[in-house]
């Protein structure tokens, strides 16, 4: 499809134009037509699949240039919103609007001059965004479009309570669009009610970089997992590794406890600081750290090179999850390795997960490493009737000494 088929005007074509995009996106190509005819919209769509324009197009499209705040996009972090104020930005080059970003971390003098002089479109953090208007330097009155950028993302960091409070700001008639990487029972649960009657628009997750990474499980009681792992790293030559766990306290517990072990590691998560996590991924970039410990909320936002392994210490919730997280290494057309701990507790998740990637990985074993007491998936799970697992045939390793070993 061309951007001319979505029915936008000869300046937001111009604009898409200086923006350098050729054809649309599939989420472009899905909300783009949708958000004009008003309805609201809430779309399922990773980060990198263009849904910035999705919404950006739409609202200068749709919202005339006033010189006050008539359309708002709250957004996570200030990366995200500085991502968002360029793109609009070369699109106001064409249309006219007024656009601008406030963002915490930042003094306030430049912001508020610019607030001053008139802004049609606001990119905003949450908590800036509600101080300035405690200041009373905003005016939220007059918004006829709202977008909520990374839904999940707002809901994983702790910020939904503080999205309330501007949704109360807001005039009651409105169109809303509301974008999320996930959409999970207890996601829309908590996000649902920020739209009214919307269209859903789901892009398919990236495809299974299958291929590039080489993907094996190690079974482990929970309790062993951060012993396993000071072990696994080990036996590798040489890495530059990130490892995931489930929650921030999870990761700040797993890096005290590796480098107690010797193991030079850092972390990055959303009660960091700015200019900590800057500095944290700066010196992973460069080599001062080989291992990066993370969670999923900060993970969209590593983009980093070389990057050998990664590591699942907690199995991730759900399949796209996985697969995101795998996409870290084996970028650029090199290859990478995913190891994931796996304990018994999690084998459900580890089921949904080998149904998408269509086979069972293959399940190994540190050798001479003491196991406890654990439940090792059988090489075979996937062709014996009332299996845990989905997909083809997997194959396996010996599991090694230790504990009481039992094949599910």
């Amino acid at each position: 499809m061309e951007f001319t088929a979505l029915g936008l005007s000869e300046q937001t074509l111009a604009a898409i134009d200086d923006l350098g995009y050729e054809h649309p996106t599939p989420v472009q190509e899905q909300a783009i037509p949708v958000a004009l005819t008003g309805s609201d919209v809430l779309a399922c769509a990773q980060t990198g699949t263009g849904k910035t324009a999705a919404f950006v197009l739409p609202i200068v499209e749709r919202v005339a240039p006033r010189g006050r705040i008539s359309s708002l996009v709250v957004t996570p972090t200030r990366e995200l919103a500085v991502q968002i104020e360029d793109v609009a930005k070369t699109v106001a080059k064409r249309t006219g609007h007024s656009v601008l970003a406030v963002y915490g971390g930042v003094a306030y003098k430049g912001q508020l001059s610019k607030l001053r002089s008139g802004v049609d479109l606001l990119v905003a953090t949450p908590g800036r965004l509600l101080d300035l208007h405690g200041r009373g330097e905003i005016d939220l009155t007059g918004v006829e479009m709202l977008v909520l950028d990374e839904a999940d993302r707002m809901l994983d960091m702790g910020f939904w309570p503080d999205v309330r409070k501007i949704l109360n700001l807001l005039p009651a008639k409105r169109q809303n669009m509301l974008f999320s990487a996930t959409l999970s029972d207890e996601v829309l649960r908590v996000i649902g009610g920020a739209v009214r009657d919307a269209v859903r628009v789901d892009v398919a997750p990236a495809s299974v970089p299958v291929d590039a990474v080489e993907q094996y499980l190690y079974a482990v009681s929970a309790a062993q997992k951060t012993e396993l792992l000071v072990a696994l790293l080990h036996e590798i030559d040489e890495y530059r590794a990130i490892v995931f766990t489930r929650t921030k306290l999870r990761a700040d517990r797993l890096t005290a406890a590796l480098r107690s072990s010797g193991v030079e590691a850092d972390t990055i998560h959303s009660d960091r600081s700015q200019s900590q996590r800057e500095r944290t991924l700066k010196d992973f970039k460069r080599g001062k750290h080989a291992l990066l410990v993370a969670t999923d909320v900060m993970a969209r936002g590593i983009h980093v090179e070389a990057v050998t392994h990664v590591i699942n210490y907690d199995v991730p919730e759900s399949p796209e999850d996985y697969v995101h997280r795998i996409g870290r290494t084996a970028r650029a057309g090199e290859t990478g390795v995913a190891i994931t701990l796996l304990a018994y507790e999690e084998l459900e998740s580890m089921k949904q997960i080998e149904r998408v990637l269509g086979r069972a990985l293959e399940t190994r074993d540190v050798e001479d490493f003491k196991y406890a007491d654990r439940i090792v998936p059988r090489p075979d799970r996937l062709t014996v009737k009332r299996s845990v697992f989905g997909g083809r045939r997997g194959g396996g390793r010996r599991p090694g000494g230790g504990g009481r070993t039992r094949r599910f």
